[in-house]
């Protein structure tokens, strides 16, 4: 097990970036940058002999700066949605940019954590880099100092992900990573013949906008219901309102698992590598993203990336959860650790 580290280049506003290379024994690697805290490649053995780089990514820094998409990303302070960009807290409204229709995505498409440079700390012992960001008071919007940590640790058979934040203000905390997963490797195509299976019995159900009702709605008898393995292209442009809503999946489903406890959620099986991908978390919801909005680019090493080529399993407190009190909140003290887990297991 070890860690390189190279220049990634420089910011547009001077900052030097890094890549740092985490390599197992067993053949999986991963790269992950002080930029953004993203997650840049993620190298896994296949069953052929070979190995395949399994999650969309960049060449450059450049491109992580400028394109949209949030490939590999930290994204929050708030990941996902927030109905109207606002919320309101003890009395006091907090507003976000409005930068999707008329709500809030992801935060800030250009000042969100996935395009602020990080600190990065190296481990060689735990074959792990921890980022960290301090984000101040009313940084888009949101109350709090806060100082928040991402943490990439190098497993034998996966790559696990710890966060950490902290606010000296209460505040909103519910950060994710927004990997783009495609098991026959980031340049092989389509993931409609990908399996997937999700452990979960319900989602929340949208309305235009994707923004939570505040209905969780059974997955019997719909398009949503992958408690048994099946293709991901079976039903993702089903004749379906929920569907139609977002041009595919792009939902959060309702996980029948422990909040709390790091259990496994989500199995992704793809016959081309013989990769089969076991996420675990200990957050109640995962939105599930069949990349319908990404937009036809360049990627790594010379690929070209297009609609519906990856799977985004993002760990997460629901979306809009702090307009809809039923919902279990994101919101966290001043001095209350939000601290979470989210692990990507291969075989």
């Amino acid at each position: 097990m070890s860690i390189t580290r190279k220049s990634f280049g420089v910011t547009k506003d001077g900052k030097e970036a890094s890549l740092y290379t985490l390599c197992g024994e067993k053949g999986l690697e991963a790269t992950v940058t002080d930029f953004g805290a993203i997650l840049v490649s993620l190298v896994v053995p296949d069953h052929k002999g070979g190995r395949r780089d399994v999650v969309l990514g960049y060449d450059t820094l450049k491109e992580y700066e400028e394109s949209g998409g949030c490939l590999g990303s930290t994204v929050g302070r708030h990941a996902n949605r927030i109905g109207g960009a606002k919320f309101s807290m003890d009395g006091v409204d907090y507003h976000m940019v409005v930068n999707d229709k008329e709500n809030n995505l992801h935060t800030d498409k250009k000042n969100g954590f996935h395009k602020v440079m990080w600190k990065g700390s190296p481990d060689e012992a735990a074959t792990a880099v921890k980022f960290t960001y301090l984000s101040p008071d009313g940084e888009n919007g949101f109350p709090g100092n806060l100082t928040m940590s991402v943490t990439y640790t190098l497993l034998e058979d996966g790559i696990q992900i710890d966060y950490d934040g902290v606010s000296d203000k209460k505040t909103v905390i519910n950060v994710t990573n927004h990997s783009y997963f495609n098991l026959g490797g980031h340049d092989s195509g389509s993931i409609e013949d990908e399996r997937l299976t999700l452990k979960a019995s319900g989602f929340t159900e949208i309305y235009p906008g994707a923004i939570p009702t505040g209905r969780i709605l059974p997955v019997e008898g719909t398009p949503m219901d992958f408690r048994t393995a099946r293709r991901i292209g079976d039903d993702v442009d089903a004749d379906w309102e929920q569907l139609k809503l977002v041009g595919g999946y792009d939902h959060n489903w309702v996980l029948d698992t422990e909040f709390g406890r790091v259990e496994k959620f989500a199995q992704l099986e793809d016959d081309r590598s013989g990769i089969t991908m076991d996420a675990y978390t200990d957050l109640p919801g995962v939105q599930g993203y069949t990349a319908n909005g990404l937009s036809d680019r360049n990627g790594k090493g010379g690929a070209r990336y297009a609609r519906r080529e990856a799977v985004c399993l993002e760990t997460q407190y629901f979306p809009n959860s702090v307009n809809i009190p039923s919902f279990r909140q994101p919101v966290f003290d001043a001095g209350q650790h939000c601290r979470t887990t989210t692990v990507y297991r291969f075989r």
